[in-house]
């Protein structure tokens, strides 16, 4: 039986190490297994392969996780090896799928070659102010990628070489064991999947087809975003192995928080305190707006704390729709601190002509807590 190496242990990392760290100790093995050093060194050639194939499952977040909780059973194809009992499951799942797959048209990526690899999606966080999120804006943004290696043009060969056909394989991209009665079809280990074997490596990007680069992408960003909106840009994310397709780059956007307003949706609050005589003989306040307008809010007299004062069509913009939420001004009446002699001279004047309807709701209160106690 094949003993199954631990692919932390392969990259010589812990299983809570970051993104980072995988890659750096990738980098590091890659350069010192990498054939061109070690010409002739089949052991050297194996340890490569095994570093790589590591480092292709523990840099996908979703393949890591599987990895985690499954290890290597996770994608195993085909269930066990021969004659190792294995996952019956898996076995008669590739034998379903050779026979129908043969009967509907030859099965995948054609003559069994699996298709080339997609680029991994990249996320990119961005915070913008609530103002920009009312305008939308066009923002540019820096991000380290795989991109296509230039030297060449992502095959993965050196210059003016090119990719050979399998040998293990025939370039089928599969090879086929004896499973009992059945023969069942797993991916080649040489080749793994590809059909072919990079005889002599582009000495650029070792291989992959692929290099680290630092790129500037313009990020448009549409009026009416809320926080946790996602923008994706198509084909920007990290590039497929080997020329194929590159990922996207989904940039997820977050509000700043913003001085005086509160957002729920469309809808913007604000609080706004208020002097007891502004409250008791009615005024206004202007409240500046993310539009840059200033909104005038008419304060009627009498008015109490805690009442909300609703201007519509004055909120955020509907995202990719038409019109505008509201603005609403949550009313907070401030009792005032700081008195002059002659302030509470008239104040001492007011109260001494109350008459208990100037504050019902007060009067009604005391007077039941009065009945109440007999």
């Amino acid at each position: 039986m094949t003993t199954e190496i631990d692919f932390y242990e392969l990259l010589e990392c812990d299983r809570g190490a970051d993104d980072a760290t995988i890659k750096s100790a990738y980098r590091k093995l890659a350069m010192k297994y990498h054939p061109d050093r070690n010409a002739g060194c089949k052991d050297s050639e194996g340890r490569f392969k095994a570093i790589s194939e590591a480092y292709e499952v523990l840099k996908d977040p979703q393949k890591r996780a599987a990895y985690d909780r499954f290890g290597h059973a996770a994608f195993r194809q085909g269930g066990g090896h021969a004659g190792g009992g294995g996952d019956d499951f898996g076995a008669f799942s590739d034998i379903f799928e050779n026979i129908f797959g043969e009967f509907m048209g030859g099965g995948r990526g054609g003559g069994g070659r699996q298709a080339a690899r997609r680029g991994a999606d990249l996320r990119y966080d961005m915070e913008i102010a609530l103002e920009d999120a009312f305008h939308g804006k066009s923002s540019e943004i820096t991000v380290d990628v795989s991109g296509l290696c230039d030297s060449c043009s992502g095959t993965g060969a050196r210059p003016g070489t090119s990719a050979k056909g399998c040998h293990t394989c025939g370039g089928h991209g599969k090879v086929r064991a004896q499973q009992g009665f059945f023969v069942v079809e797993r991916t080649c280990p040489s080749c793994h999947g590809a059909g072919q074997v990079i005889a002599d490596p582009c000495p650029n990007c070792r291989g992959d087809g692929r290099v680290d680069k630092t790129k500037t992408l313009t990020v448009n960003i549409p009026p009416g975003v809320d926080e946790g909106t996602r923008v994706r840009l198509s084909g920007e994310g990290e590039a497929g192995a080997r020329g194929a397709p590159a990922g996207d780059l989904y940039i997820f956007l977050h509000i700043a928080r913003h001085a005086i307003f509160e957002r729920e949706g469309t809808t913007l609050f604000a609080r706004a305190p208020i002097s007891f005589t502004t409250a008791a003989l009615g005024g206004e306040i202007v409240i500046p707006g993310p539009d840059g307008e200033h909104h005038t809010i008419r304060i009627a007299s009498g008015t109490q704390s805690g009442r909300e004062l609703r201007q519509r069509g004055a909120g955020m913009p509907v995202l990719q729709g038409r019109g505008r939420g509201d603005l609403v001004i949550r009313i907070e009446v401030e009792t005032p601190t700081k008195l002059s002699q002659r302030q509470r001279e008239l104040l001492e004047e007011f109260r001494a002509t109350e008459t208990g309807q100037e504050s019902p709701q007060s009067s009604g209160f005391f007077g039941k807590i009065k009945s109440a106690l007999g």
